[in-house]
């Protein structure tokens, strides 16, 4: 495959919380969360905040399709506690999606979810794919609540598309977790240039535009300074 170049991302930043020690921010869709070694792809998020927070520092980060919420550190002591958070799993995230087709879930209660365990692997055939594979793949599991079950008439077929909104909560933190999981249920999210299918592409491109329909919209956390429970939310633009 050819070393992938972003196009240009001409929507900012946006600060959603400061403090002297971290920032949450809104990543816009279309934006590297590092810079990448061809200088092409020199435009990313840290590369626009250490202009205005020179010892800024990513705690995580996004793929480049992804929008919402990410995490940020304002010195190296708190990235290190704030990467504590993430690698003893106490920091909770909740991403919104659109997903190909109807999805049915259990139902508990009044809400209805659903719940996919399916290890994940390198494709080292096929970068920069990620692949499923029950024998060397590490163990992978993400759980997600359907909200929403629609359907959205294709502009050029005339057709009436299934799809369906849902809210994931990635139990592990796998590269291309719930893209390939979603993709793996047989319905891919929407947008998704990697892990799609031929309806699912077309769709995306007519309806919503040339996104990926995948959102950081809930981060909770606790404050490594103040010791206070953080629960930022920030709404998905779709």
């Amino acid at each position: 495959m050819q070393e992938f170049i972003a196009p240009l991302c001409s929507e900012q930043i946006t600060i959603l919380y400061q403090d002297e020690h971290l920032l949450l921010i809104n990543k816009p869709s279309g934006l590297l969360s590092l810079s990448g070694k061809n200088p092409l792809n020199k435009d990313s998020v840290h590369y626009r905040l250490v202009k205005d927070f020179p010892t800024a520092t990513l705690v995580h980060r996004l793929d480049f399709g992804t929008s919402g919420i990410m995490l940020v550190a304002l010195d190296k002591v708190i990235n290190g506690l704030l990467t504590k958070q993430f690698q003893d799993k106490t920091i909770s995230k909740h991403y919104s999606a659109i997903l190909f087709g109807h999805v049915y879930g259990e139902q508990q209660d009044d809400k209805e979810f659903g719940y996919i365990d399916a290890p994940i692997a390198k494709d080292v055939d096929n970068f920069p794919y990620m692949k499923i594979c029950h024998e060397k793949g590490k163990a992978s599991q993400s759980q997600f609540e359907v909200i929403e079950r629609l359907e959205i008439v294709s502009i050029n077929s005339k057709v009436a598309i299934p799809i369906t909104k849902v809210q994931f909560v990635p139990i592990t933190g796998r590269t291309h977790q719930l893209r390939l999981h979603s993709h793996y249920i047989s319905h891919p999210i929407l947008g998704c240039d990697l892990y799609k299918n031929a309806l699912s592409e077309q769709l995306a491109e007519e309806v919503f535009g040339p996104r990926l329909l995948l959102h950081a919209q809930k981060l909770g956390f606790r404050h490594p300074v103040t010791n206070e429970m953080i629960e930022m939310v920030c709404e998905a633009p779709f």
